[in-house]
């Protein structure tokens, strides 16, 4: 099992940014890594997703995710291809100012043993979290 928590402070205000987290169908078009996106259900308290991504390997999974508006919003694995665990939360703290606090965390871990598995673990929760917290202020900024 990986995990891994990044707070990072963004000046982007804080309903943008949760407006760029729970934009789940452009996710290919600024998440680096995302090859697809498809919503099965969406409401203003929550969203099923099965995302797609190709990050060192496809991995495709479903997850459904709870919103609290400007506040959080966190997930939890349905099913997936390769995943056991898939669980996570993005935690946003307006600061004023047009600042906002962003932490993300996240827990994943992969089904069986395979070549890379532990490589594929770190890359997701380690690798790719800060890239991916900057790649969702920049899309909230252009909001």
């Amino acid at each position: 099992m990986a995990q891994a928590e990044r707070t990072e402070v963004f000046d982007v205000p804080v309903d943008k940014f949760y407006q760029a987290i729970i934009d789940y169908k452009n996710y290919p078009n600024f998440v680096d890594g995302v090859k697809s996106v498809e919503v099965s259900k969406e409401s203003k308290d929550g969203a099923e997703v099965k995302l797609n991504l190709n990050i060192i390997k496809e991995i495709s999974y479903t997850i459904k995710l709870s919103h609290n508006p400007n506040q959080e919003v966190s997930w939890s694995l349905l099913s997936g291809d390769l995943m056991k665990v898939n669980n996570g939360r993005w935690t946003l703290k307006d600061l004023g100012g047009a600042r906002t606090e962003v932490t993300y965390s996240l827990e994943v871990t992969l089904k069986g043993f395979f070549p890379g598995l532990g490589m594929i673990e770190k890359t997701l929760v380690n690798t790719n979290l800060p890239m991916t917290m900057k790649a969702f202020a920049k899309r909230a900024a252009s909001l």
